[in-house]
């Protein structure tokens, strides 16, 4: 009987204690960031500096706790936060250190293992990441964003785009968004093109054009994608004709509520990111 309350008693503390740890959105060592939740306070005033410090803990905190490079938390901290470093200063150099570390693990990978699972997207993400350092941090192009921009093209596939699990959407929801992220990671990458495209008979050259030949063909899936192939022509300006830029324009603003927000559900069905999950 002592035996079995005992059990029943350390079941009961792990039970809390997994509890305890699903109430945080992120928790690592001395970062513990709550889920949002309906009833939370709300601040009577913006604060950008709250803001930043939450984007920087939630990026540091997956760096630590998951160690690999995810599309949805700081993948896209990487290709956002360095652009803001003339108002918020720059972000903290830890980013990069550990996407350079991500990439020399991804590099001894054998190339058939780097085009499975979410593989494909840990490296588009990690170049994008590295190319937004140097172009707005860094102020010059770096060896590791160039070697990066360099594996990536190496697991494209003869389509034009990459593999994707077409998961958690919608980061990682279809080839198409992956298409972008690569495209916008050599459009900004500070005079990586140029320096391609000076060897126009390399692979990586040849990689390229194709891969501006699916975006350019491709009929996007749904709104959501045709704002990233807005987003990635304005990095990319011989992407699309002005008059291809103003149709999406406005499809954009179509989707703009009337309180001058939009919701990021209105431009694709849940049915229609990925497999439907």
């Amino acid at each position: 009987m002592r035996c079995l309350r005992l059990l029943a008693a350390v079941g009961y503390c792990l039970l809390s204690v997994q509890l305890q740890a699903d109430d945080f959105q992120y928790q690592f060592e001395a970062i513990s960031v709550p889920k949002a939740a309906a009833d939370e306070p709300v601040r009577k005033q913006l604060s950008v500096a709250a803001a930043a410090k939450y984007l920087e803990h939630g990026s540091a905190a997956w760096n630590g706790q998951r160690k690999c490079v995810s599309c949805h938390t700081n993948g896209t901290y990487m290709t956002i936060r360095p652009q803001l470093s003339k108002t918020l200063g720059p972000p903290d150099g830890a980013n990069r250190v550990f996407f350079v570390e991500q990439l020399q693990k991804l590099q001894a990978a054998p190339l058939d293992r780097l085009k499975q699972s979410t593989r494909p997207a840990q490296v588009i993400y990690i170049a994008a990441g590295l190319a937004e350092w140097d172009a707005s941090a860094g102020g010059s192009l770096s060896s590791e964003t160039e070697t990066a921009l360099e594996l990536m093209f190496r697991i494209q596939t003869e389509e034009g785009t990459w593999g994707t699990l077409d998961c958690w959407p919608p980061f990682e929801s279809d080839a198409y968004h992956e298409a972008t992220v690569a495209a916008m990671a050599a459009a900004a990458a500070p005079g990586w093109i140029a320096k391609v495209q000076a060897s126009p008979d390399s692979p990586t050259a040849a990689g390229l054009e194709i891969l501006r030949q699916y975006l350019r063909n491709t009929p996007p899936l749904h709104d959501y994608s045709r704002v990233l192939l807005l987003w990635t022509a304005a990095r990319m300006p011989d992407l699309l004709t002005e008059a291809q830029r103003q149709d999406l324009r406005q499809m954009l603003l179509k989707h703009q509520k009337a309180d001058g927000s939009w919701s990021i559900r209105s431009f694709a069905a849940p049915e229609a990111w990925g497999g439907g999950n």
